[in-house]
C-alpha cells in the first residue's frame, strides 16, 4: 500500500493499493470520492481530458459506488461514456452536497465536522467529489468560493446551519426532510432489464438461467419482447432500461451474427452510470465484438451453470434485492 501516492484523474494525494497482476490500480481518492480501479490505458487517455469531463467522470463513479460497485473501474470505454454524460446542473449539485454533509453527521440535531483545505484537506476533497465541481486542483480560492456558494444556498433553503470556522453546522429538520424525500425518489429498482437474442434456443437460457437468477436474489427480470405496451419498441426499450437497477447483457448468438441490439442497450445503460452484467454462451465468447470483450463475461455452458454463476455474480455486485426470499444467493 502506497499512502503517497496521487489521484490519476486529479493529481491530488491519494493511496495506492496492490491489485493482483493485470493492467490496472487500485486507488482510493477523497477528491474521486473514494476507490476505484484504472487501467493504464485510461491513465493516458485522461491526460488530455478537461476538468469538466474528470468533474462528470467523478460523479460517475460516486453514483457506481452507491449502487454497490465496491471498485468501479476506469477505463477507455468509461471514459468516452463520460464524455457524452451531461454536466449536473445547479440544482442536482446543491442536491448533492446536501447529500454529502448528511453523510458527516453522526446523529439528527449533532454537528458535522467543518471540512476546510487546512482544517480536513480530505473532507474538502470528498465534498468537491458529491458537488462535481471542475476548478482547477491546485486553485484552492476558487475551490473554497465554490464551496461557499452552494452552502450559501442550503442555508438559504433553511436546510443546514452553518457554524462557520472550524465548527461545522448541522442539518436542519427542513433538511432532514429534504433527503428523505431525495431518498424517496431515488429508491433503487426492482427492475433487471435483459438484452438477449430472442431466439427459441435460447428459451431454457431464459426459463431455466437467466429469469431464475435474477429472482433468486430479488429483482424483476424484464424481457421487452415479453413486456406488453403501445409505444415505439425503441422508445420502451430506453424506458424500461432507465427504470432498470441493472442490466443483464447475454451476447449468444446464432450462425448470423452479433446481435446489434444486445451491443446497444449494454452500451446505453453504461452511459446512464446502470451496472451492466456480461455473459455468454461459451462457444460463441470468441465472436464476442473486442468493443466489449476487456469486460469480464459470465461464460457458461448449460442453463443451470448461467443460473448459478449469474446469481452469485448478481449477490456480489449489487446484493439481494427487494424481493430477496430466505436463503438466497447472497445469504
Amino acid at each position: 500500500m502506497n499512502e503517497n501516492a496521487r489521484c490519476p484523474i486529479w493529481g491530488t494525494p491519494a493511496t495506492e493499493y496492490s491489485t493482483r497482476g493485470g493492467d490496472r490500480r487500485a486507488i482510493d481518492s477523497p477528491r474521486a470520492g473514494g476507490r476505484y480501479f484504472i487501467t493504464g490505458r485510461a491513465e493516458s487517455v485522461l491526460q488530455g481530458q478537461d476538468a469538466s469531463v474528470k468533474a462528470r467522470l467523478t460523479t460517475w463513479l460516486i453514483d457506481q459506488r452507491r449502487l454497490g460497485v465496491d471498485h468501479p473501474e476506469v477505463n477507455p470505454d468509461t471514459i468516452k461514456q463520460t464524455e457524452a454524460r451531461r454536466t449536473l446542473h445547479i440544482r442536482e449539485r446543491a442536491d448533492r452536497y446536501l447529500r454529502y454533509v448528511g453523510n458527516l453527521e453522526p446523529y439528527p440535531g449533532f454537528n458535522f465536522p467543518a471540512f476546510t483545505p487546512r482544517v480536513a484537506p480530505e473532507d474538502f476533497l470528498a465534498a468537491l467529489a458529491w458537488l462535481e465541481s471542475s476548478v482547477d486542483p491546485t486553485d484552492e480560492d476558487g475551490q473554497t468560493r465554490e464551496m461557499g456558494f452552494f452552502e450559501r444556498y442550503l442555508e438559504q433553503r433553511g436546510w443546514v446551519e452553518f457554524q462557520g470556522g472550524s465548527s461545522g453546522g448541522r442539518l436542519t429538520v427542513e433538511g432532514h426532510v429534504r433527503l428523505a424525500e431525495l431518498e424517496a425518489a431515488h429508491t433503487p429498482s426492482s427492475r433487471a432489464f435483459v438484452a438477449m437474442w430472442f431466439d427459441d434456443s435460447m428459451s431454457e437460457a431464459w426459463d431455466r438461467g437467466i429469469a431464475p437468477a435474477v429472482r433468486d436474489t430479488g429483482y424483476d427480470p424484464v424481457r421487452i419482447d415479453r413486456k406488453e405496451h403501445v409505444n415505439k419498441i425503441d422508445d420502451e426499450i430506453v424506458a424500461e432500461i432507465r427504470r432498470a437497477r441493472f442490466v443483464v447483457a447475454d451476447f449468444t448468438h446464432g450462425d448470423t451474427g452479433a446481435r446489434g441490439g444486445v451491443y446497444y442497450e449494454a452500451g446505453f445503460a453504461h452511459g446512464l452510470g446502470i451496472p451492466v452484467i456480461f455473459s455468454c454462451r461459451e462457444d460463441r465468447l470468441g465472436q464476442v465484438h473486442f468493443d466489449t470483450r476487456q469486460y469480464n463475461h459470465i461464460v457458461w455452458e448449460t442453463p443451470a451453470d448461467l443460473r448459478d454463476q449469474l446469481a452469485k455474480r448478481i449477490a456480489a455486485v449489487l446484493g439481494d434485492g427487494p424481493n430477496a426470499p430466505p436463503g438466497s444467493a447472497s445469504g
